[in-house]
């Protein structure tokens, strides 16, 4: 949901920290239809113990054509509205209660339609948050003015039972730094998913939408034993491999009782590859991962000790060890840990990396550092105070005191910056880059 509100420019020290306007809140009102299994374990998705849905189905198998055709038409009348698809979304959930089905005589077409529908439920997907945004350019600029650029803006959305799914929308940027956000759409769809033979580091898993739905129509779902708690804060970022962009993306695989790093692969941002992370590194969360190879490896940047930031080269983009520290916690509003706050940004001058600090009664800041282009081992910068901080206006949501960001990106002159806001809500700010500098180097 986007809606502007006024509000003055307190949030940083520097005044060449420009905030827009643009509040990007969760919506409730969006849904997604996900499998229900009526059992003592509600979210378990194993569909093995079979017979309280056997019981259901014997309900359903005892109503009478015309009872049966009723009901059918009452869902469809409260339900069709709300989503894409909505029968077809009924037949497939029954092909997956094949089990229980074969247990039973032949059913009726609707009959099938509405098994189908008892074993779905409705699912807010940003009931509670929206939040920890990255952006990146659109893949496809065609049309844009001159200066002008599309992007695409990922998002943590967070539902019913604190779980974290991804989401996306798209906007533009005109050529003084003027941010817009499209209007998102009224629904929101699942893609087709393909689980494919393991990886380096374990579960691979294909989704793939429909080149009819909106962008902001996308949903990408907990879909393996690893993620079933959450898909969290992941970091895009335009990859230049030889030539061709590739969109990946770090992010935190949270199964409710273990996290660890994965990836996301797009050419497109219809279809996605999600991949498991292997070696040391990838046991912990917030990882990033530089927009090109460093003198012919992948380069992260990682936080495996939860509190100093460390850079990781690699001649394999699955396989992360090791690593030397580059930066740790130097002032008072960092003392407790920094991490990265998105993938490294090129610049001239070096690689700008935007960095979250946590001080006193767990308050979190953004703060930037410069990395030497040839050699980001080396710092030759670094704020000390941070770029943004919580507003007293804002401090309070899901958890207060906090501002975030999981990636910006560079437009021109300026860098273009959305940030969430104690966990909660989403908004812009725009950076002047030389400014920036004069500044790190002071």
């Amino acid at each position: 949901m986007l809606s502007p509100e006024p509000t003055e420019d307190t949030l940083s020290q520097f005044p060449f920290l420009n905030r827009q306007a643009l509040y990007l809140r969760p919506d409730p009102s969006r849904v997604i239809v996900r499998p229900f299994k009526p059992t003592t374990e509600p979210r378990d998705l194993n569909p093995t113990d079979k017979t309280r849905a056997n019981h259901i189905v014997e309900r359903v198998l005892s109503l009478d054509a015309a009872t049966a055709a009723a009901q059918l038409a009452d869902v469809l009348e409260n339900f069709l509205g709300r989503h894409r698809n909505l029968l077809q979304a009924f037949e497939l959930r029954a092909e997956e209660m094949e089990e229980a089905l074969a247990d039973h005589a032949a059913f009726t077409q609707v009959q099938r339609q509405l098994v189908g529908a008892y074993f779905l439920n409705e699912y807010s997907f940003e009931a509670s948050a929206l939040f920890n945004p990255s952006i990146v350019a659109h893949p496809d600029q065609s049309g844009m003015q001159d200066g002008s650029l599309r992007f695409v803006l990922s998002l943590r959305a967070v539902g019913e039972g604190h779980i974290s799914s991804l989401t996306f929308r798209s906007g533009s940027i005109t050529s003084d730094g003027t941010v817009k956000v499209d209007p998102t759409a009224r629904l929101a769809s699942s893609p087709d998913i393909v689980k494919l033979p393991s990886g380096p580091g374990g579960d691979v898993v294909e989704v793939t939408f429909s080149s009819t739905e909106e962008i902001s129509e996308r949903v990408i779902f907990p879909v393996t034993e690893s993620q079933l708690n959450g898909i969290e804060d992941a970091r895009f970022v335009q990859f230049d491999d030889n030539g061709r962009s590739i969109y990946y993306a770090t992010y935190t695989a949270y199964s409710g009782r273990a996290i660890r790093s994965e990836l996301i692969e797009t050419s497109d941002f219809l279809s996605f590859r999600l991949s498991a992370l292997k070696g040391n590194a990838a046991r912990n969360k917030g990882m990033a991962l530089f927009p090109r190879k460093i003198d012919g490896k992948y380069a992260m940047i990682a936080r495996q000790d939860n509190e100093n930031l460390y850079l990781i080269y690699s001649d394999d983009l699955y396989t992360w060890d090791g690593g030397q520290p580059i930066l740790k916690p130097e002032f008072p509003w960092e003392f407790v840990q920094i991490g990265n706050c998105g993938s490294p940004i090129e610049l001239d001058e070096g690689w700008l990396l935007l960095t979250h600090g946590v001080g006193p009664v767990r308050k979190y800041s953004i703060g930037a550092a410069l990395l030497d282009k040839k050699d980001p081992s080396k710092v030759i910068g670094r704020l000390r105070e941070p770029l943004l901080r919580p507003d007293p206006s804002e401090r309070e949501g899901y958890v207060p005191n906090v501002v975030y960001t999981c990636g910006a990106m560079r437009h021109g002159d300026n860098i273009i910056f959305p940030y969430a806001v104690s966990d909660t809500f989403s908004n812009f700010a725009t950076i002047d880059i030389r400014a920036l500098m004069r500044a790190m180097k002071s």
